[in-house]
């Protein structure tokens, strides 16, 4: 079976400077030597691209700051700019907001396989143990080291809403009992091979506002013929407890994943080739120290 060389992390953001920088620290005590960290920002301020030039200074991997100016909810058009500064042959997609385990690279890299995406899982955190969390990076550095009973113990408490996502089953457990399910595949932990994601054009920018980019690309590579592998008990990672995020443009966002539904087609409306080739310059002010 043929493993990604280069594998490039895509973490997305905005104006969540605290929860960035616990989501780095995790994945700076990740030990594969072979990845880089691309930071899409939908249009922060300057506390974020602070904690970025900051973390730049130590980190073990190659870290990236990718920033677009913000327009609205815009998270398709950003991964795809993360993804054309990218360059791995295996992309790997995770929210800002969701804590990595040391073997969590390790896990995608073992379940990588030509023709398949990995759609992982995550366990949601409550507001009190978040917040914990958030607040000391011992606390955070902490929570991987936990055994199964400690994690019995958070779920009792209502730390975590479940424990299964933090099970780890055999290599041989079946993962490929659902390859056209597209449903619950979400781009907060999900991992497909770049040259796949190029072929049905990337993420589309069509979608502004919350909600379905993810589900949208899912439904198009299983179209193009890329199947789902299942990533659970082996990638989960934890989400950070937050507000809800404004629902504007949902309906829109709902109307564009039914036409696509309903269609054949397999490529973005306005897609990664869009964007690839925008010039890097416009009269919008950046960040010190991000790259737009």
């Amino acid at each position: 079976m043929s493993q990604p060389g280069l594998i490039s992390l895509i973490v997305t953001t905005f104006n969540a400077p605290q929860a960035l920088q616990r989501v780095l620290e995790c994945l700076d005590r990740i030990r594969d030597g072979a990845f880089e960290i691309i930071v899409a920002d939908d249009g922060s301020g300057p506390d974020t691209a602070e904690v970025i030039r900051r973390f730049r200074q130590t980190a073990h991997a190659p870290l990236r700051h990718v920033w677009q100016p913000h327009r609205g909810f815009r998270a398709a058009e950003s991964r795809n700019r993360a993804v054309a500064a990218s360059c791995g042959d295996y992309l790997v997609f995770l929210d800002g907001d969701c804590l990595a385990r040391r073997d969590f690279l390790l896990a995608h890299r073992a379940l990588a396989e030509p023709g398949w995406f990995v759609a992982g899982n995550r366990a949601l955190l409550s507001e009190g143990f978040s917040r914990r969390l958030l607040d000391s990076p011992d606390a955070t550095a902490r929570w991987s080291a936990r055994t199964p009973a400690g994690w019995i113990g958070a779920r009792l408490r209502g730390d975590v809403n479940r424990l299964t996502p933090l099970l780890r089953l055999p290599a041989g457990w079946p993962r490929k009992n659902k390859p056209r399910e597209w449903r619950g595949a979400k781009t907060c932990n999900l991992g497909v091979w770049r040259k796949d994601f190029l072929a049905v054009d990337g993420f589309d920018e069509s979608y502004v506002g919350w909600g379905h980019e993810d589900a949208d690309l899912v439904v198009r590579l299983i179209r193009h013929g890329v199947l789902r592998k299942e990533g659970r008990f082996a990638t989960s990672v934890l989400h950070l407890w937050h507000a809800p995020a404004p629902r504007q443009g949902l309906s829109d966002n709902e109307q564009r994943l039914a036409e696509v539904l309903a269609a054949q087609r397999t490529r973005a409306v306005t897609g990664f080739s869009h964007q690839h080739g925008e010039p890097a310059s416009t009269a919008q002010q950046v960040p010190q120290g991000a790259s737009e």
